[in-house]
């Protein structure tokens, strides 16, 4: 039987390092994490949101070279839940007026909590973004479609919600 190492594991590793929820003087929480793993995850935190804003700068260009023809196209995939009517919801919300709106505002259709509590307001990016990948965009949102990664598919169907709605 092999002995224990006497080498002792470094505090952040040890239970005992994790305390219970705190906050400090400015107000943060540090949800009871060690301050190596606060570190790391913040440095993460960070990292996703350059990534999100390098992509959205990236995409922005996109919206602009969409072919609103083919985003019609493109549209008949998304009919099959939504309408561009007002008022008419299928599976999907109505995106009648979805440009400049806050996303899980309509009274009348029954979005998701986490889609309720993002925030999120629609652009041509966010909607990008959410069309690219809802689930990792809005985890633990209602809508179950797999995602759309070809960026001038997107693009397409952006130009064309952008000429039919706007």
């Amino acid at each position: 039987m092999a002995a224990k190492s006497s080498i002792p594991r470094p505090k952040w590793q040890r239970r005992e390092a994790l305390v219970t929820p705190s906050f400090d003087k400015l107000g943060f929480c540090n949800d009871g994490l060690p301050i190596g793993a606060a570190v790391r995850e913040f440095v993460t935190c960070t990292n996703r949101m350059i990534l999100t804003i390098a992509l959205s700068m990236a995409t922005a260009t996109a919206h602009a070279d969409g072919d609103p023809a083919r985003g019609k196209g493109v549209f008949i995939a998304c009919a099959a839940c939504h309408s561009l009517e007002p008022g008419v919801h299928v599976l999907g919300p109505s995106l009648y007026g979805v440009f400049d709106r806050q996303a899980g505002e309509l009274a009348d259709y029954r979005y998701s909590r986490a889609l309720k509590r993002s925030g999120i307001i629609w652009t041509a990016d966010t909607l990008d973004a959410f069309i690219a990948d809802s689930q990792q965009f809005v985890p633990a949102n209602r809508m179950p479609y797999a995602g759309m990664p070809d960026a001038t598919d997107r693009a397409d169907l952006i130009a064309y919600l952008q000429q039919v709605l706007r």
